[in-house]
């Protein structure tokens, strides 16, 4: 196999997919593929519509996926009801009968819901991004904007197309970062479960044999016989404190623009994790951008839309300046390199793509980059993690075990000096 080949199966994922034919047969089967988006254009090869697709991970490989929780409207929600959409508007169907069709086989109830209340406006006159701007928790800024442009020009099934491969290149980079910290996560949560544990069964069988024993327990030994005297009201409390803090925290960032904005600054600027929440930001931008430029959305309404859907309030505040350079007659580039979230190559590629036309495909291959650039850096990071979770486990046992054993050694030189 040459270098190139096993290079490309080496990136290649099984994907678990639903299809249906032209009589409306429905199958399932897998299929090896770097991505969605190709799962779905090889079974359009086949004369197949994709319905659903999902990665068969296994292992530390899999998306933790809590019960009760995963009943949300994700990405790939959203590129799968883009993507069937797409391939009933450029099949002819109305779109009238396409929503009913997509209300229908949708397996998300709070999805569901919304295509009907969607179909039932367009039924009473309204457009579809007009219907769809009213269920914001549903349909993000980008997808009305998108599927506005396609409306007024005529090609909602291009727009809809678009939308399905930005959403599951969001969807894939997001996975990738979820399971990257799978293995922490499972480490961190074994540790609070052993250490709850010891305190709640180990540490008063060790208490009781202290007491047979006599003598003055030391210092750090008495720390964790306090603690496990205590642990009935000091674990429920900490949990209280951990959610209470955590919703407050939610609520400061959504309700104060400053302190996102000084928070959101302050991520990109971490010595590990900042590198990498920047390259996120910057892909999201740029993917963002471009499909929406892509489409024919006006310039000023692409750079409202991108402030609000990369995550970032610092890339929010570069949009503002960006836009306020276009109002002035300037270009886009010139306030981005005032910005040092952007480097160097970004704002040079968006220089070349004004001076050439090509800004939609110059922010294409921006996000492509940097897509990669994440893949390499979380990779990285969770070789790192997983050897340093090992150490800190080890330590947190290794502290526990003197802790308890420190009276021993107590009673020895006790029985020792003794003789």
């Amino acid at each position: 196999m040459s270098a190139p080949t096993a290079e490309k199966a080496a990136k290649e994922r099984t994907f678990a997919y639903e299809a249906v034919d032209a009589k409306g047969h429905r199958s399932k089967g897998s299929m090896d593929a770097p991505d969605e988006a190709a799962v779905a254009a090889g079974l359009r090869a086949q004369g197949l519509t994709l319905l659903t697709v999902q990665h068969s991970g296994t292992g530390l490989n899999r998306e933790i996926r809590l019960p009760g929780m995963g009943n949300g409207v994700g990405l790939k929600d959203l590129a799968i009801f883009s993507r069937q959409f797409a391939t009933m508007a450029s099949s002819g169907l109305s779109l009238l009968r396409s929503l009913t069709i997509l209300e229908e086989q949708t397996e998300k109830p709070a999805l569901a819901k919304a295509i009907r209340e969607v179909r039932r406006d367009i039924e009473r006159g309204s457009s579809m991004s007009q219907a769809m701007a009213k269920h914001d928790k549903i349909f993000p800024q980008i997808m009305v904007a998108m599927i506005n442009a396609g409306e007024t020009g005529g090609f909602l099934d291009a727009a809809l197309e678009r939308l399905a491969v930005n959403f599951e290149k969001d969807a894939n980079l997001r996975a990738k970062i979820k399971s990257a910290m799978t293995y922490p996560t499972i480490v961190i949560c074994f540790s609070l479960l052993m250490i709850t544990g010891v305190l709640i069964f180990i540490v008063p069988v060790f208490e009781k044999m202290f007491k047979n024993l006599g003598g003055t327990l030391p210092l750090p030994t008495r720390i964790i016989v306090t603690t496990s005297h205590n642990a009935g009201w000091i674990l429920p409390l900490l949990a209280v404190i951990v959610i209470t803090g955590t919703k407050l925290f939610k609520r400061k960032l959504r309700n104060d623009p400053a302190f996102r904005l000084r928070f959101d600054g302050l991520k990109l600027k971490i010595k590990v994790f900042g590198p990498l929440f920047t390259k996120i930001a910057i892909s999201r931008f740029a993917r963002n951008f471009g499909t929406l430029l892509a489409v024919g959305v006006p310039v000023m309404q692409a750079l409202d839309v991108v402030g609000g859907t990369t995550g970032n309030a610092v890339i929010g505040a570069a949009m503002k300046d960006v836009g306020n350079s276009i109002r002035a007659g300037n270009t886009m580039s010139a306030p981005l390199a005032e910005h040092p979230v952007f480097p160097q190559m970004v704002v040079q590629m968006i220089e070349v793509g004004e001076e050439t036309g090509q800004i939609s495909s110059m922010l294409d291959k921006i996000s492509d980059f940097y897509d990669h650039e994440v893949e390499v850096a979380t990779e990285s990071l969770t070789a790192a993690i997983e050897p340093l979770m090992v150490v800190v486990m080890g330590a947190l046992v290794g502290v526990m075990v003197i802790c308890l054993y420190l009276p021993m050694f107590t009673v020895y030189q006790h029985v020792a000096g003794g003789q």
